[in-house]
């Protein structure tokens, strides 16, 4: 699934040890979507993808996301994860708003099947 977007706040980077001792890192963002009725939604990094993706203030982005539910007590939480993210040019080099218009979201290379 795709959204796109500007980064309104970056929320404290969290990390932490698990229980089998492996070191984590996440990093959470709020992205507020386009269109008719704008949308605020927290979306999370995981691990080595904070630094790949380099997500700053204001960037407007396209994110790939996958969603998970999980129920802890009798109640049920929900993340957004974002697994691909490609900035996007808010106006091409001749002055005219770019974006999907002329390009596909993300390049066919073959490892996703949508």
């Amino acid at each position: 699934m795709q959204i796109t977007g500007k980064i309104i706040e970056i929320l404290p980077l969290k990390s932490g040890t698990s229980v089998r001792g492996n070191q984590w890192r996440c990093q959470e963002y709020i992205l507020e979507t386009t269109g008719d009725y704008p949308k605020k939604i927290c979306v999370t990094v995981w691990g080595d993808r904070i630094d790949a993706f380099s997500l700053q203030m204001a960037q407007q982005v396209a994110i790939e996301i996958e969603l998970e539910s999980r129920e802890y007590n009798g109640r049920w939480y929900t993340t957004v994860r974002a697994y691909k993210v490609r900035p996007l040019e808010l106006y091409s080099d001749n002055g005219a708003p770019s974006g999907f218009d002329n390009e596909p979201p993300f390049p066919d290379d073959g490892m996703y099947p949508f």
